[in-house]
């Protein structure tokens, strides 16, 4: 597996003053939409991203403030998937994406599925309790400390505390069930955050691809 293949490209989505840098890797079929944890960045989702996009069209966008794109004005999760829903309806695939959220960027997925319509949903390694928490805190609940050395240099956060306050309401929200079909397992909530997207890609690539 190979974490920049030749298909993936880059590019940025502007509506309303809101711009968004995002990677797409443009395999046959179903959208893809991948939501990076809080104070880490779209290149977290390289290595997943090359194995799922035999198979799919991956979008990979990085959030207000993160990467390459610009804080916004207002960045609830509902802004931003409203935002996020624009982009990948200008992708033209005519079809309802997968949402993938991981770690603090559950509650996105949640207010994607909320709002807009989608195929399916996948949430791994949701933080319990972030209400109140710091940076470092926020770092430490996404398992970064579990990434494997050859994929660490994906996995670079920005401990922000500029960046914790603009996205506080998300860190205070509790976990909620999806109404929609949803590949979180139970285990999960057994096990401590692992960073499964660089972990264990192989394994999340199969939950995803489950759904497609």
């Amino acid at each position: 597996m190979h974490p920049r293949p030749p298909c993936r490209s880059t590019h940025t989505f502007t509506i309303a003053g809101s711009r968004v840098a995002y990677d797409r890797w443009s395999g046959p079929g179903r959208p893809v939409l991948l939501l990076h944890a809080l104070l880490f960045d779209r290149t977290q989702w390289w290595p997943l991203a090359a194995d799922l996009a035999a198979s799919c069209t991956v979008v990979a966008p990085d959030l207000p403030g993160h990467g390459e794109s610009p804080m916004w004005t207002g960045c609830t999760p509902e802004q931003v998937a409203g935002v996020l829903a624009r982009l990948v309806e200008s992708l033209g695939l005519r079809r309802a994406p997968v949402v993938v959220g991981h770690a603090t960027s559950a509650p996105l997925a949640t207010a994607f599925a909320d709002h807009f319509a989608v195929h399916g949903v996948v949430t791994v390694d949701e933080p319990v309790d972030l209400a109140g928490s710091g940076p470092a805190a926020v770092v430490a609940a996404s398992g970064v400390d579990r990434v494997p050395e050859r994929f660490r240099s994906f996995a670079e956060p920005r401990e922000d505390p500029g960046l914790v306050a603009a996205y506080r309401s998300w860190l205070d929200r509790p976990s909620t069930l999806r109404p929609v079909p949803h590949a979180r397992h139970p285990a999960d909530d057994l096990n401590p955050p692992r960073f499964t997207p660089l972990s264990d890609p192989e394994s999340l690539a199969s939950r995803i691809q489950y759904l497609l």
